[in-house]
């Protein structure tokens, strides 16, 4: 198994499995309330759709190169919301409410900022291999 797969499958797991775990299968309330718009139970819902999109460009055999230039680009996205929300809230408020839910808003952005890295990787490694 190749690192590109491994990271593909590794996003995956961290989108749908994190989702899961910190909003205990969307019933944690005060993730949505905390960013109702980017974090609502529809939000999260498509964050682990992106999961589903990571999964299944792990079993693409062929250049995945603008795929992970279109998933690095997706992942700036949420690590720009997550640095205006950090900017803009007490993390300790999210504590104060729910543990879960204050990990999630502790790390989202960071583990964002790890893909978007891998995905940029995959992306200019690519595109080196085939201009060799």
């Amino acid at each position: 198994m190749t690192l590109v797969k491994l990271g593909f499958i590794a996003a995956a797991v961290m989108n749908i499995g994190g989702v899961l775990l910190f909003s205990r299968g969307f019933t944690n309330s005060v993730i949505n309330e905390f960013d109702p718009v980017v974090m609502s139970n529809f939000g999260l819902l498509m964050i682990m759709v992106w999961g589903l999109a990571y999964l299944g460009a792990s079993f693409i055999t062929s250049s995945v190169k603008w795929l992970a230039g279109a998933f690095a680009i997706e992942k700036c996205v949420y690590v720009v919301a997550w640095l205006l929300w950090i900017n803009g809230h007490q993390l300790g408020a999210v504590f104060e409410k729910d543990l879960f839910a204050g990990v999630f808003y502790s790390i989202y952005g960071l583990n964002d900022f790890v893909f978007m890295v891998f995905f940029l990787w995959v992306f200019y490694t690519s595109r080196k291999e085939r201009e060799s």
